[in-house]
């Protein structure tokens, strides 16, 4: 038996549905890394070194296995394909090779110059310890002195698990910059658990989001209100994890024993707690 009218509604819901997919934008994967080798991909990514350090961070960056490497199985958490560690460490007074001592070493990783993107989607999937002065990001910089080269900072926090900070930075609005936003998460998650850190980039605006959902918009003509637009060039990635300074500190009125820093943070990064565990970062275009 026929059901003519049953039949035509089926035709329409096909055709709406197959208009919908029409009409969804097309996207190119620009960079993709889902660390599940054995080692760091160096061919993707460069090991940040500490020169000179900035913002009164207490730690120092190396390059070593001991403070980033990547883990699979039970030791990644959660994530299926193996995750990038990031771990601070204890390490009274290791010297840099400018002579300066720290109590404290980690890691830090950027793309430059091995993948640079303007305009687009990055997104990284994270999890990491609270505590305060643990200052861990996921960000975007320009090439060329700061802060005019432009900065994106699509997830920082400073050791409050209840929140993480989205901002930008550019000529005229940096530092402590207005065009910044405290995204809360919802009852019952926080920064302790996984969760998919993200910007969508666009010539006119840039739109952070957490977990699929917008925290935070701004707009070019809200940029323009203090500076320069600083978003039309290429940026490339960075992950890392800073301990103490001054945007800690600011939030936290700690300044001993280390600026920044709490006693209950310290006996954590002792006692090996402190980490950042990254499962993927992947960065998308618009193809139309």
């Amino acid at each position: 038996m026929k059901f003519p009218l049953l039949t035509t509604i089926a035709a329409s819901l096909m055709i709406t549905s197959a208009k919908a997919q029409l009409s969804l934008p097309k996207t190119d994967t620009v960079f993709f890394e889902d660390f599940n080798g054995k080692t760091l991909d160096r061919t993707k990514w460069n090991i940040e070194v500490t020169g000179n350090t900035v913002n009164d961070e207490q730690q120092a960056y190396v390059d070593s296995a001991a403070t980033l490497y990547l883990v699979n199985g039970t030791a990644a958490e959660g994530a299926t394909n193996g995750a990038l560690l990031i771990k601070a460490r204890y390490q009274p007074g290791f010297t840099s090779k400018e002579h300066k001592k720290y109590d404290f070493i980690s890691g830090r990783i950027n793309t430059r110059d091995k993948m640079e993107f303007t305009y687009g989607t990055a997104s990284a999937r994270m999890k990491m310890s609270s505590g305060a002065g643990l200052w861990p990001a996921f960000w975007a910089l320009g090439n060329g002195n700061w802060p005019d080269c432009g900065e994106i900072d699509m997830m920082e926090t400073v050791g409050d698990s209840s929140w993480i900070s989205n901002a930008l930075h550019g000529p005229k609005y940096f530092g402590n910059t207005p065009l910044a936003y405290r995204a809360f998460f919802p009852k019952g998650t926080d920064v302790t658990q996984w969760h998919v850190y993200s910007v969508d980039w666009t010539a006119d605006s840039i739109v952070f989001k957490l977990d699929g959902k917008v925290t935070y918009t701004v707009t070019r003509a809200m940029v323009e209100h203090y500076g320069r637009w600083a978003f039309d060039n290429a940026k490339f990635i960075i992950l890392n994890f800073a301990i103490g300074g001054g945007y800690p500190a600011g939030v936290n009125n700690i300044k001993a024993p280390y600026n920044g820093i709490s006693d209950a943070t310290v006996n954590k990064i002792k006692a090996g707690e402190a980490k950042v565990l990254v499962d993927w970062v992947l960065v998308t275009k618009s193809s139309k």
